[in-house]
């Protein structure tokens, strides 16, 4: 079985208010690339990965038109680019809606797995809960060691999944993932840069710590489980990891944990074993300051230890530094069209 974990840049922008393809002229939210274009890059992507589910992170925005089907018009819009470009990922499952156009969703093939939206968690409401509460509620943290008590919550709550494997019958829990430590908007000088950047980075770790005890309620009940998505964040991304003593993927992954209960990722691990070590990325983004592109390794797929013990095979979709991908001219052109960030694969035998 192959699974995937692809952030779409502002896949949103291809499709129109009803959820229909927008394969034409105008443009894409991507830098001189059109609509038509980026439709064409992601079909040849997706058609080249040729997955059995994926994770899409930055899916259509969720809308509620009252004829679109069960997912609103993020499902809608993902079901039709599928049969555009004849998918085998044919179906959309969507968890908790948000408000940012930027959905999770996982796309899958309805004939090699069956799946369903498995929230866990107490529903909080604004009162918040310190207990890993559901991933659409509150989390109540004290984030600056004030003996106060803070208010968390998603702004694109994680999507908890349940796949059974139709051929073995197999069950395994995904959880997609889509968190970040926002830019410092309505700052006025650097030390607002500093604050405001601090306070989120704050944030974001509490996210990292709630997402971690729902791994940990995983790992105590014997649950299979994998942790994909983009994390826009990773060991020795910024200079606020060294304020903080851990950036939010070493928390989700229980780095400092016994070997039982830590999740495993290659491309982290690797990037763990020091600065001088080098490092894989999954993500590519143009700096008009400095007119050069900043390279990063944010998109992971981490499984628990059993599932390690299977031998899984992980991929990063590369345009230049997987092989297979760079000596492919057209899949080339089209992952460096399709979005800035790039895919990750794991074959496993479910």
């Amino acid at each position: 079985m192959r699974l995937a974990t692809y952030n779409v840049e502002w896949f949103n922008s291809l499709f129109d208010l009803e959820g229909n393809l927008q394969p034409d002229g105008g443009w894409s939210a991507r830098h001189d690339v059109t609509r038509a274009m980026q439709l064409e890059a992601l079909g040849r992507v997706f058609g080249a990965l040729d997955a059995d589910a994926v994770m899409v992170v930055e899916a259509p925005d969720y809308g509620r038109l009252p004829e679109a089907p069960v997912g609103g018009r993020t499902a809608k819009a993902l079901e039709a680019f599928a049969a555009a470009n004849g998918l085998r990922a044919r179906r959309a499952l969507v968890g908790f809606a948000n408000d940012t156009q930027q959905e999770l969703a996982l796309m899958y093939d309805p004939d090699v797995v069956d799946v369903s939206h498995a929230p866990m968690g107490e529903e909080t409401g604004k009162k918040g809960s310190f207990d890993a509460p559901r991933f659409d509620g509150t989390f109540r943290i004290d984030l600056d060691i004030d003996a106060q008590s803070d208010l968390v919550k998603f702004s694109k709550p994680p999507l908890e999944v349940a796949l059974t494997s139709r051929a073995s019958g197999a069950v395994a829990r995904l959880i997609g993932v889509h968190i970040k430590s926002k830019a410092p908007h309505g700052a006025r000088n650097d030390h607002d840069v500093m604050r405001i950047s601090i306070a989120n980075r704050r944030k974001q770790l509490a996210q990292a710590i709630w997402l971690r005890q729902r791994v940990e309620q995983h790992l105590d009940a014997g649950d299979p489980l994998i942790v994909m998505g983009d994390f826009n964040d990773g060991p020795g991304l910024d200079e606020y990891e060294a304020l903080f003593g851990r950036s939010a993927v070493e928390i989700v992954l229980g780095a400092d944990e016994a070997a039982e209960r830590r999740l495993f990722d290659p491309h982290a691990q690797r990037a763990l074993g020091g600065r001088f070590h080098a490092r894989e990325v999954t993500a590519r983004f143009y700096q008009t300051r400095e007119k050069r592109f900043l390279s990063a390794l944010l998109d992971y797929v981490m499984v628990t230890p059993d599932l390690r013990a299977m031998a899984p095979q992980w991929r990063i979709w590369h345009p230049f530094d997987d092989p297979a991908c760079y000596g492919d001219a057209g899949l080339r052109e089209a992952l460096l069209t399709a979005s800035d960030h790039f895919p990750v694969t794991l074959d496993i035998d479910l």
